[in-house]
């Protein structure tokens, strides 16, 4: 969603019903999440909000919006309308992570074919399932020189091309979040993905990995599955 110098907003926030919700009569939760859904479709219509299931993959998450946006301000009002809603009342979150589209310094000298994600364009591309995490490099990462970066960052490039099946959104947290970057990769063979950590764990770019969990397995539906599998 960003092109010619356009930045975006983007998060991840992750949501967990209390069990208090879940003992509610029937009709009281159907109404809940009627009104919850309403809110959400009227936000949708200036932001991009995808849905996504977490209740089969965590214990500690139900289900997460991923949303990408002009301002900060609507971020805003996604988290401040949501939480007036009667659901809102029983909803924590565990987890939210703030980041922001840059284009990558590294692709100038390496393109992506295929893999617009890599430069300055995060997406949601709809694949049924995305892989989340929170990612810092060591400080040293930043003491070598550009050219060593880039010429890691190329290896780490090439292993990554072998899998295209996987498309990787990366998103800048500088400043803005205790992370340095957040990373989404889509796919529809979660055996792709699996297979393609595996490989980078071999990659020299490693060693420069400070952090790079918690990870989140998440199952793309829409937001009325994610909120049936509630109760």
């Amino acid at each position: 969603m960003s092109s010619d110098g356009e930045r975006y907003f983007v998060r991840y926030c992750f949501y967990k019903v209390a069990p208090e919700w879940k003992r509610l009569p029937q009709g009281d939760k159907e109404r809940s999440k009627a009104e919850y859904a309403a809110v959400l479709d009227e936000l949708s219509q200036r932001m991009s909000i995808a849905s996504y299931s977490l209740q089969g993959t965590r214990g500690d998450v139900d289900y997460m919006l991923w949303a990408i946006s002009p301002t900060v301000e609507l971020l805003d009002q996604l988290a401040s309308q949501t939480n007036r809603t009667e659901l809102g009342k029983y909803l924590e979150t565990p987890y939210s992570y703030l980041a922001m589209t840059r284009r990558s310094p590294y692709v100038d000298e390496h393109t992506h074919p295929g893999q617009d994600g890599t430069g300055d364009v995060v997406r949601t591309v709809g694949r049924p399932y995305l892989f989340v995490y929170p990612f810092v490099k060591t400080h040293d990462w930043y003491q070598l020189p550009q050219e060593e970066r880039q010429t890691i960052m190329s290896e780490h490039f090439r292993i990554g091309h072998k899998y295209p099946s996987v498309k990787i959104s990366t998103s800048y947290s500088f400043g803005l979040d205790d992370q340095e970057f957040m990373l989404g990769f889509e796919t529809e063979t979660p055996g792709d993905f699996l297979d393609l950590v595996m490989a980078l764990r071999e990659s020299k770019a490693r060693p420069y990995t400070l952090r790079d969990t918690p990870i989140f397995t998440c199952i793309h539906k829409p937001l009325g599955e994610c909120l049936d599998g509630l109760g």
